[in-house]
């Protein structure tokens, strides 16, 4: 289950605080200086079987400049399109007439929200919560963001509001969702792919604004097509329906099985798509680059597509990318064979004799080098989970190990087991010695031995 929790108040807060605290991240920056978050940003918290997309917005506040009103229009739109609302005030301080309207509105919404009381530990002689409870509001929490108080209690109360099933999620087949920036043809693939028009297809970008459900099956396989509305430059600024736009984007990410990420071949990578990619593979998934449009392209033109800096770049060599064309249907068996195999590969459980096998040769080919000061021992590896695939290594060190090596480990992996365009994640975890602190019990033999040896250390 995917859900989304927005974090609202007026400045300076704590809403990027609590955000960082939440999220286990420094993503939000912050300060003492109010107004400094303007856009929203956004993470992911994991409550239980849970995992909620959260958004940080900036402050809500009276200034009628008109900075300060997109600011306020940006944080209201998060608070419209998620499914619980975490309103923060300062709890060491009274509350101020821009709580006050912040809160009618919210009510305004029909929505389930949360108060929170921030920084409530730092002064005695608050009215906040007298303010708070005149407003009929009996239920809140005190909290201390910045010490990570009441923040369990926070989360446990965030598991029973949060909506347990999304009816909106079809259930049935492997889902494959299409995602790419606006005019890349998603629509027109997923048409001509099933042989059907079920989606609407327009040259104006943003014709698809929502995220469209398509089951189809092949070989007597279900699967299920996501069309996903196009992403634009700029989508944390530009109006309500680019951010909705890019919040449903993330909900079909997290329900699918397997990404395809389409591109305009004539336009090849463009640094948007590279952005879009690493926000995609944040969350696990398996991910195909298709190259559409190549129809349009000559010969010449089609190998230039790879000759570009981006596409030669480190990060897209971990992917597999596929020619096709949406509106001839070519390169259509290649592509659903590959998203096929990504998605088995993807859901796959290695033994741990395996990947034993592997990490031995691996060393055997490249020693560990030293970390820290100590020899870097790679004692065993075990599997640790699926989306993204994971491994741990259990080793003397779990910290200071060099970069390249971690790298060095990766890439072998990869090759390896054929994870090309498979997220894959090592951990490395410091395996205690087990014989540290113990001492042998000495036989009696040993102990006449010991002090008959004594008795020739000259004192």
């Amino acid at each position: 289950m995917f859900t989304s929790i927005a974090i609202i108040g007026r400045p300076n807060v704590g809403k990027s605080t609590l955000f960082n605290k939440l999220t286990k991240t420094r993503e939000a920056i912050v300060s003492d200086f109010p107004g400094l978050t303007k856009d929203r940003n956004y993470g992911y918290i994991r409550l239980g079987s849970i995992k909620s997309f959260i958004i940080d917005t900036g402050g809500i506040g009276k200034d009628e400049s008109n900075l300060s009103q997109n600011i306020s229009d940006q944080a209201w739109i998060a608070a419209n399109e998620c499914n619980l609302i975490l309103f923060i005030v300062d709890g060491s301080e009274n509350l101020t007439s821009e709580d006050f309207d912040i809160l009618s509105s919210l009510r305004k919404l029909n929505k389930p929200y949360i108060t929170l009381l921030n920084k409530s530990d730092k002064s005695s002689k608050s009215e906040a919560i007298n303010d708070i409870s005149s407003k009929g509001i009996k239920d809140f929490l005190n909290i201390s963001a910045e010490h990570s108080k009441g923040l369990d209690e926070l989360k446990k109360l965030l598991i029973t509001m949060l909506p347990e099933k999304d009816d909106e999620i079809v259930t049935d087949g492997k889902k494959i969702a299409v995602l790419g920036r606006p005019n890349a043809g998603k629509s027109t693939f997923i048409n001509n792919f099933i042989k059907e028009d079920r989606l609407v297809v327009s040259e104006v970008a943003g014709t698809t604004i929502d995220a469209i459900r398509i089951p189809f099956t092949i070989n007597g396989n279900e699967f299920v097509f996501i069309d996903t509305a196009g992403i634009r430059k700029g989508y944390k600024q530009n109006h309500k329906v680019e951010y909705f736009s890019y919040v449903r984007a993330m909900h079909a990410v997290e329900e699918s099985d397997v990404i395809l990420f389409l591109v305009d071949s004539e336009e090849s990578i463009v640094d948007q798509d590279l952005k879009l990619i690493n926000i995609i593979t944040e969350q696990g998934k398996p991910l195909l680059i298709g190259l559409n449009k190549v129809d349009l392209l000559t010969r010449p033109e089609r190998s230039k597509i790879y000759d570009t800096k981006r596409m030669q770049s480190n990060f897209l060599q971990d992917f597999v990318k596929v020619e096709v064309s949406g509106m001839k249907g070519l390169g259509f068996k290649r592509l659903f064979r590959i998203l096929n195999s990504l998605i088995k590969k993807s859901q796959t459980n290695y033994s741990t004799a395996l990947l034993n096998k592997h990490l031995n040769k691996f060393v055997q080919r490249s020693a560990p080098p030293s970390a820290g000061g100590r020899q870097l021992k790679l004692r065993y590896v075990h599997f640790g989970g699926i989306q993204p695939t994971t491994l741990i290594i259990h080793s003397n060190q779990d910290k200071k190990i060099p970069a390249n090596y971690k790298r060095y480990l990766e890439n072998s992996f990869r090759e390896e087991l054929g994870l090309k365009s498979i997220q894959l994640r090592i951990i490395f975890r410091k395996s205690e010695n087990p014989f540290e602190g113990k001492v042998n019990k000495l036989t009696d033999r040993q102990i006449k031995k010991k002090k008959r040896l004594m008795k020739h250390v000259k004192k």
